[in-house]
């Protein structure tokens, strides 16, 4: 499976409810996230802990538009564009713009990098 189809793959995920179904399955167990704030969270663990509590926070998702989605394969990377379209919890219904980089290793990410918007 390309890069391209794996990120890909998470996205469809992403779209269908499923984050933490691709979380577990395509990040290592030594991933490192930094957020748009340039806050750097080490390891599976304490990202799965931000990502549940993100994911908790939204009462609907409304969808998922994927603006740009490419890969270089070579230097094992990719990137995507998109907009989510959520309501969190409390009744504040907002569109996050965002483009994220990953970095792979042996089929993994190993490094995600988020710089968006909201």
């Amino acid at each position: 499976m390309s890069y391209l189809e794996r990120i890909q793959d998470i996205y469809t995920h992403i779209g269908q409810g499923k984050a933490m179904d691709a979380f577990e399955k395509y990040y290592h167990s030594n991933c490192d996230m930094i957020l748009e704030d340039g806050t750097k969270v080490e390891g599976k663990d304490a990202n799965r802990e931000r990502e549940i509590e993100f994911f908790s926070s939204v009462e609907e998702f409304h969808g998922l538009d994927i603006k740009a989605i490419n890969s270089n394969e070579d230097d094992a990377t990719t990137a995507v564009e998109c907009v989510m379209d959520v309501t969190f919890k409390g009744g504040d219904r907002m569109q996050i713009q965002q483009v994220a980089t990953q970095q792979w290793e042996d089929g993994h990410i190993v490094k995600e990098r988020f710089y968006g918007t909201q």
